[in-house]
């Protein structure tokens, strides 16, 4: 079930509105809860298990910090927050990443390794970092343990977020989970905050990605310069005005239901270095691998060999995030490049450059950045 589509417009969304208006705010995040569980279970039923037993694990292990805490039982602490990690790691390395892994093994035996083939579970790659995020932030002491099963479920599994993000941090709506009030003004943005996410997906990302469709299915070998750089474009729109739908829609829906979730996109194509680019665009993206990859790793404040390695670690995994493939790393291993040399070689010489010319250089870095994030292969990265 998509937001764009007839089903979720006319049925899911006014049934969830209306029933959760007319039930006491006591339970609205039982109704919201219940409802995200229904909204998950329409497309593949069998992975309801996965994300409550997702959520269960960070859960208690959440209460278990909190216990150790009380005791200043420090080996406790770390062993908890070790559970929940790996826990949360292998499930999403299992459903996304274990084919990758038994084709690189095959690669190397020299010999064919059956394929897994396992549908991705809708939003994993998303709930998987929210429950991290909410483990290692009671850890840090950043954020309180939630002791309501409902209230930390209804985080975890809250529809207007699961599909595409934003990628929610608890510390940020936690009190909003206690003591949101609903207004009319509020509902009246999350409606036109929706509105328009609604229409830059049908009207903008719909066009440009049929035109995108038309040209990809050409072959390299019959494809014009000209058409080609016509095709990088439009997938360009697509992706952008596709997901910050997605992300205008998730806020809006959050406005409705009384939660004020962060931006996730800043008007990303009027960068002028791949810098800013990264500052723009999928901004919850981004602030999680700051505060929880990054920082821990040592950040800036070391030298500069260290802080290359962290940026490159950061830029791998960031591109294995996106998908399970060799392209994904190399699109993350370029903008790790990309960023190190804007750092540390031609950043401030960029700077220096008129205005117009510093958005012709970013552009043509996002632009070519693209065709390693679209490519079914790096040999057909390089082909393009």
């Amino acid at each position: 079930m998509v937001f764009s589509s007839l089903l979720f417009l006319f049925r899911f969304l006014p049934i969830m509105l209306v029933v959760y208006y007319c039930t006491p705010r006591r339970f609205r995040n039982a109704v919201l809860f219940g409802g995200s569980l229904v909204f998950y279970a329409w497309g593949e039923p069998v992975y309801i298990v996965l994300i409550l037993f997702s959520t269960l694990v960070a859960y208690c292990t959440g209460l278990r910090l909190s216990y150790y805490q009380k005791r200043e039982n420090k080996r406790g602490q770390i062993c908890s927050l070790t559970i929940a990690c790996v826990v949360s790691l292998l499930l999403l390395g299992f459903f996304k990443y274990a084919d990758f892994f038994l084709r690189m093994t095959g690669y190397m035996a020299g010999a064919e390794m059956p394929q897994l083939n396992l549908p991705l579970p809708i939003g994993i790659s998303f709930y998987t970092f929210q429950t991290m995020s909410y483990v290692i932030d009671v850890y840090k002491g950043a954020t309180k343990v939630q002791k309501n099963w409902v209230n930390y479920g209804t985080y975890v599994s809250m529809f207007p977020q699961l599909i595409a993000g934003p990628i929610v941090q608890y510390k940020t709506i936690d009190e909003q989970l206690r003591t949101r009030k609903e207004t009319a003004e509020q509902f009246a943005e999350g409606v036109h905050r929706f509105m328009v996410g609604l229409g830059k997906k049908v009207l903008l990302a719909n066009n440009a990605g049929a035109l995108w469709d038309s040209i990809r299915a050409m072959t390299c070998t019959e494809l014009p310069v000209l058409t080609a750089w016509v095709g990088l474009a439009a997938y360009t729109f697509q992706l952008y005005f596709d997901f910050s739908a997605y992300s205008d829609m998730a806020i809006g829906l959050g406005k409705m239901f009384g939660f004020e979730f962060k931006k996730n996109f800043d008007h990303p194509y009027v960068s002028k270095s791949a810098t800013e680019f990264w500052r723009r665009w999928h901004i919850s993206l981004g602030t999680w691998f700051r505060e929880y990859v990054y920082i821990p790793l040592g950040g800036n404040r070391c030298s500069v060999s260290r802080n290359i390695f962290n940026l490159m670690v950061v830029w791998t995994l960031t591109g294995m995030w996106h998908g399970a493939a060799w392209n994904f790393v190399a699109w993350g291993v370029y903008y790790g490049v990309i960023l190190v040399m804007e750092k540390y070689v031609w950043g401030s010489s960029v700077e220096q450059l008129p205005k117009p010319v510093q958005h012709i250089y970013a552009g043509a870095v996002i632009l070519v950045g693209w065709v390693f994030f679209f490519s079914p292969s790096l040999g057909y990265a390089l082909r393009y």
